[in-house]
C-alpha cells in the first residue's frame, strides 16, 4: 500500500457545511438526534446524541454551581476518559470556559494554575488526587468523576438538553477556554480562546483536509493540551466526525488501537512520532486505516520513514494556542519547511535588536543552513492576528503585540521563495516533548541543592525535535559532584515536573559571567554539551580564579534512565551522529 493522501478516499471536503456555525455551541446542539457513532474509549461507544446530551447535564449542573459567578471558569484535571469532552461541550453550552490543568504540574505551582485562572470548580479523578492532596485552594469546589457523589449530583439533570440552555445562547466573542502555553517570562499564561475562534478553527481544519462524517479522529494526545482539541476534537465535532480517546499517549498500543477504532486521522506533539517509530517493526505496519498525521516537531527525516513505514504522510503545521499566527503548508513546500504565511498574514523573520528583516537563508544542496546568524530571527506578524490575549496578564500581552505586531516568541528563518523554518525558541524558551518550559522556574528549583552556588538552565536542541534540558551548575568550596546525590534531590523535589529534569549538567567551575555580571547564557548554550574551554579572566564563583580550576565536566543521563554518568569521547561521537542523521547537526553551534 503506498502513501495515503490527504484527501484520501472518504469524499471531498463538500461533507463540511459550507458555513462555519458562530460558537462551539452550536455544534455541540447540532449533535442532537445524531445517533451514529460519535465517540469511542475503549469498549464503550457513544452516539453523538448522547454525546451532546451528557454534555447537556453537565451544563445544567454547572449553571446551577455557578449561577451567579462572574468568571464561570471550570477547571479540568483529566486523563483522556469521556468526561473530557462532556466538560467541554457543558461549558460551551453554558457560556462558560475551561481551564486545561496540566498534571505534570507540582506543588504550589500546579495550585498556581488553578487560583490564576480563577476556577471555582475543579473536575478531577482519584488517580489525579494526590497531586491535590495539601494544596491550599480556597473557594475551589472538586468534583471526582469517579467518586461516589458524581453520579448523584448529575441525576437531578438526567432530562436536560442542548434546547434547554438556549436562553444563555453564548456569543462567539465569550471564551471557552483558557489554554497554558509557554511560561518563558515567568509562570505559564492562560491563553485566552474565544467560541467564534474555536468554531471557524474546527470549520478550517475540517475543510482542509477534508474531514468527513465517516472519519475518525484517534485523540491521544492530552487534551489539556491545545494540540488535541484545537486540531483534533474539534474538526471531527466540525465535521460530524466520530472521536476515539487515549487516556495516555501509548506508542506499544497505537497501531493495535487505530485498527480498532478504524482511525483516520490522528494529531501528534513533540518526540510522540519518535516514540512510535521505535517500536518493533511489524509486517502488517502498512495495514491501517489512517490517512493522515497532523502535528508539530516530528522533523522531516521521522517523517519520511513514518510514510515508510506505515504508509501515513504527516503533515506539518505552526499555529500558536494564542491564534497570532500560522504557517500553512502547500504543494511545492521545501523538506523541512513547515509552508507560507496563511492568507491574511503577514509574516516576517525579524532581528528583535533592530526590528529589521532578516535576510533570506542560504540553504546548501542537503538542505543545511550556510549564513544562520543572519537569516535567524523572531517570527512576527505584522497583519491581523487573532490573539485574543492572555488571562489577567497584562504585560505579557503588551510583550506579545509591541509596536503593533504579533511577537510569536519562536526563532524561524525564510528561504527566498518566502518557505519558513522552525528554528527553535527564543533565549529563555524550553520546549521538551510538546511542553513549553521557563528555564527560570527549573532554575529557582535547582538552587535548593545545597551543593550549588549558582546556577544557570537553558535548552540545548533535541537530537529529533525540540529542546532539552540542560543545566550549568558552579559548586560551593569544597563540595564534588555527586550524580547519585543530585539524582535523589531531583526525584524529592514536589514541583519538578515530569519534563523538567536536566537531561545533560555542565559542572563548571565558575559560572561564566557578562560584564553587568548577568549568566552568560548564550555561551553556555551555544557550547551546549561540546567540551568548552574555560576563559581566561572569568571570575570565579568561588572566590578562585577561573583559570586556576579544572575544566568543565558534562554529565547526561541517557534516554529512559534516572542516574546521570559521565558525558565520554565515545558518548559524545554516538550523539553527534545522531544528530547528523536527523539533520540537526548544525543547530548545536547557534
Amino acid at each position: 500500500m503506498g502513501t495515503k493522501g490527504i484527501d484520501g478516499a472518504r469524499g471531498s471536503a463538500d461533507a463540511v457545511p459550507a458555513s462555519a456555525p458562530a460558537t462551539v455551541a452550536e455544534l455541540i446542539a447540532r449533535q442532537w438526534g445524531d445517533h451514529r457513532p460519535g465517540l469511542r474509549y475503549g469498549t464503550t461507544v457513544l452516539s453523538h446524541h448522547r454525546t451532546a446530551r451528557e454534555a447537556a447535564v453537565r451544563a445544567a449542573l454547572l449553571t446551577d454551581l455557578l449561577p451567579r459567578k462572574a468568571e464561570p471558569h471550570v477547571g479540568v484535571l483529566l486523563d483522556n476518559t469521556p468526561e473530557f469532552p462532556f466538560w467541554l461541550g457543558a461549558a460551551a453550552l453554558a457560556g462558560a470556559a475551561v481551564a486545561g490543568i496540566n498534571p505534570t504540574r507540582r506543588g504550589a505551582e500546579l495550585a498556581r494554575d488553578i487560583l490564576h485562572t480563577e476556577c471555582a470548580l475543579l473536575v478531577t479523578e482519584r488517580a489525579h488526587l494526590p497531586l491535590l492532596a495539601g494544596l491550599d485552594l480556597p473557594g475551589v469546589r472538586v468534583l471526582v468523576t469517579d467518586g461516589e457523589e458524581y453520579a448523584g449530583l448529575l441525576a437531578p439533570y438526567a432530562g436536560a438538553t442542548p434546547q434547554d440552555l438556549a436562553a444563555r445562547r453564548p456569543e462567539p466573542a465569550d471564551r471557552l477556554l483558557l489554554y497554558f502555553t509557554s511560561g518563558s517570562t515567568g509562570a505559564p499564561k492562560a491563553a485566552v480562546c474565544s467560541q467564534g475562534r474555536l468554531a471557524a478553527a474546527g470549520h478550517s481544519l475540517a475543510r482542509h483536509f477534508s474531514v468527513t462524517p465517516d472519519d475518525v479522529h484517534y485523540v491521544c494526545m492530552p487534551m489539556f493540551h491545545g494540540n488535541a482539541v484545537i486540531a483534533d476534537w474539534l474538526p471531527a465535532l466540525a465535521a460530524g466526525a466520530s472521536v476515539a480517546l487515549r487516556r495516555r499517549f501509548s506508542a506499544s498500543a497505537f497501531l493495535d488501537d487505530v485498527r480498532a477504532y478504524g482511525a483516520t486521522y490522528f494529531t501528534y506533539v513533540g518526540r510522540a512520532v519518535q516514540y512510535l517509530l521505535a517500536t518493533p517493526p511489524r509486517p502488517d505496519d502498512h495495514d491501517n486505516p489512517l490517512r493522515l498525521g497532523f502535528g508539530t516537531e516530528a522533523g522531516a527525516v521521522d517523517a519520511a520513514r513514518f510514510a515508510t513505514r506505515f504508509g501515513v504522510r504527516l503533515v506539518e503545521g505552526y499555529g500558536a494556542t494564542e491564534g497570532g499566527a500560522s504557517v500553512q503548508r502547500g504543494p511545492g513546500t521545501p523538506p523541512g519547511a513547515l509552508g507560507r504565511a496563511a492568507p491574511g498574514d503577514d509574516l516576517a523573520v525579524v532581528d528583535p535588536a533592530t526590528g529589521r528583516e532578516c535576510p533570506p537563508a542560504r540553504l546548501d544542496t542537503a538542505g543545511r543552513l550556510l549564513n544562520g546568524d543572519e537569516a535567524i530571527g523572531e517570527l512576527v506578524n505584522r497583519g491581523r492576528s487573532m490573539f485574543e490575549g492572555y488571562w489577567r496578564n497584562p504585560d505579557a500581552e503588551a510583550a506579545r503585540t509591541r509596536n503593533g505586531w504579533y511577537w510569536t516568541g519562536d526563532l524561524f528563518f525564510r528561504d527566498a521563495d518566502g518557505h519558513l523554518y522552525f528554528a527553535g525558541r527564543t533565549d529563555d524558551r524550553l520546549r521538551v516533548d510538546s511542553e513549553n518550559l521557563a528555564a527560570a522556574m527549573i532554575e529557582n528549583i535547582l538552587a535548593r541543592w545545597p551543593d550549588a552556588a549558582a546556577v544557570a538552565v537553558y535548552a540545548v536542541p533535541d537530537e529529533v525535535a525540540g529542546d532539552q534540558v540542560m543545566a550549568a551548575l558552579a559548586l560551593r568550596p569544597g563540595a564534588v559532584f555527586d550524580p547519585a546525590a543530585f539524582a535523589a534531590f531531583l526525584a524529592a523535589q514536589p514541583d519538578l515536573g515530569t519534563k523538567m529534569t536536566p537531561r545533560y549538567v555542565r559542572v563548571v567551575p565558575a559560572m561564566p559571567v557578562t560584564a553587568t555580571n548577568k549568566v552568560h547564557r548564550v555561551a553556555l548554550r551555544r557550547a551546549a554539551f561540546l567540551p568548552r574551554p574555560t576563559p581566561e579572566g572569568t571570575p570565579a564563583t568561588s572566590g578562585t580564579p577561573a583559570t586556576a580550576v579544572a575544566p568543565d565536566v558534562v554529565w547526561h543521563r541517557p534516554h529512559g534512565g534516572a542516574a546521570y554518568r559521565p558525558l565520554t569521547a565515545p558518548d559524545l561521537e554516538a550523539l553527534l551522529a545522531r544528530y547528523e542523521a536527523q539533520g540537526r547537526a548544525d543547530l548545536l553551534s547557534r
